[in-house]
């Protein structure tokens, strides 16, 4: 069985990518009992115009002690735990705030699909999720909550951060000459990370301390300390709570900064701090081992119109329009013209909604479970995924080996993937740095 610990939902997420939906900022009370006056919670953050109560903190403080512990991993003194996981919190609040003000929402139908998928995962029906919870002790109701709010969040970075990541030419062809040099490319790499954060506009005293704090948890590290336990007190990176583990990444998708430094560490090395914009980052290489490679892939070329719920419009309406498109396109209107002026997928509709090649599984469940099922020219009826309402088309199917065209595939998706850490950390700095945050505990 699989621990249904806040990092599972986070995981989950990040292969769901994002849902359409507007949650509410939680307006959450101290609460008092009206005979005694004893006080229940307390608020252990304003943010903005919300705040973190101190029970959200405890929970979240038993989760994250609980899976370290479940990890055989080191714990720092609680009072610095409770810290980052405030800390965490107040980015999470700003982030759902985010999302509710841009109209974000998570229809109940995709939270079932998430929820499906978790279930099948663990060999379970949907229905059968809600006791196998509860036998972990864990209250189905806030685990569909907390579902909800990392898909949301999940939403909000894909539409703020990664689909504004752009990849040049220029910078495939580099890639793809770099490969051919370095076999080591063909490697993965288990790697943790630490930051240290500075303000995006520091003094020299704030860059002197950051500095100082950088070498002295990097000669600690260096000696033998336990690498997640001094990621988990003083790492500002949203891997903090998570040992700062940045997980199995391929020589070709590891973060941009450290593309020049990871394949030239040995197992169990820890680099020296690196400056970057987002402050100076300490690296350990855990593992390396040898990265697979398909020899035919199959491809489906698919063009999609998506269009997304807002205050104005809610599924039903947005389903219609849909609908209406469809019609159109049936009578003869040109799909691809219909996709320009209509679809809201920024990064197709100016190719006329056309995805390109790619493989079924590089689309979110739901998304491949309708294209699979499409004939060749078959349009689809109205369905719902995690980014909004489409309907697709097939306009071709094809198996392939290594050929160029995918080759410059690959090479896109890994340099997105390795711009995506960084400019995320960026991010989130800018918007703790626009809140106002006023710590009450």
């Amino acid at each position: 069985m699989e621990n249904w610990t806040r990092a599972t939902l986070r995981s989950l997420a990040g292969v769901l990518v994002s849902i359409v939906a507007t949650v509410g900022v939680a307006h959450a009370q101290t609460r008092d009992l009206t005979n005694s006056g004893v006080e229940l919670d307390r608020i252990a953050a304003v943010v903005n115009d919300g705040v973190v109560l101190t029970s959200e903190v405890d929970d979240e403080l038993a989760l994250v002690m609980e899976r370290l512990s479940s990890q055989k991993l080191e714990l720092p003194p609680e009072n610095v735990l409770r810290k980052q996981v405030l800390d965490e919190l107040i980015i999470q609040q700003i982030e759902m705030q985010q999302a509710d003000h841009a109209g974000i929402k998570i229809p109940d139908e995709a939270l079932n699909n998430a929820l499906q998928e978790v279930a099948q995962r663990n060999g379970l029906t949907l229905s059968q999720l809600p006791d196998a919870l509860a036998k972990q002790g864990i209250d189905y109701g806030a685990y569909r909550d907390a579902m909800r709010k990392e898909l949301t969040m999940t939403l909000l970075r894909q539409r703020d951060v990664l689909e504004h990541i752009s990849v040049t030419s220029r910078e495939i062809d580099r890639y793809l000459e770099h490969e051919a040099k370095h076999p080591s490319d063909s490697s993965e790499f288990n790697i943790s990370h630490i930051l240290i954060a500075v303000p995006e506009n520091a003094t020299q005293e704030q860059l002197e301390q950051a500095d100082e704090r950088a070498q002295d948890v990097y000669k600690r590290a260096k000696a033998g300390e336990d690498f997640a336990k001094l990621a988990i007190a003083y790492s500002n990176s949203s891997t903090a709570l998570q040992g700062g583990s940045l997980g199995w990444r391929k020589g070709t998708e590891i973060p941009t900064f450290l593309a020049d430094v990871i394949p030239e560490m040995k197992p169990g090395q820890v680099s020296a701090p690196l400056r970057t914009p987002t402050g100076y980052n300490i690296v350990k290489l855990n593992q390396i081992r040898g990265a697979e490679k398909k020899v035919l892939v199959d491809q489906i070329r698919v063009r999609h119109i998506l269009m997304r719920t807002n205050e104005l419009q809610d599924d039903a309406t947005v389903r219609q329009k849909l609908e209406q498109l469809r019609q159109r396109i049936l009578k003869g209107e040109d799909f691809a013209g219909v996709a320009a002026t209509n679809s809201q997928d920024a990064g197709s509709a100016s190719d006329g909604g056309d995805l390109g090649w790619a493989s079924p599984d590089a689309y979110v469940p739901a998304f491949t479970k309708e294209i699979e099922s499409l004939k060749i020219g078959q349009i689809s009826e109205p369905f719902h995924t995690q980014y909004g309402w489409h309907i697709a088309e097939v306009i071709g199917r094809r198996r392939v080996d290594s050929t160029d065209e995918l080759k410059r595939k690959h090479a896109a998706d890994a340099i997105r993937a390795s711009k995506a850490d960084e400019d995320t950390e960026l991010w989130l700095r800018h918007l703790r740095d626009d809140a106002y945050v006023e710590y009450k505990m």
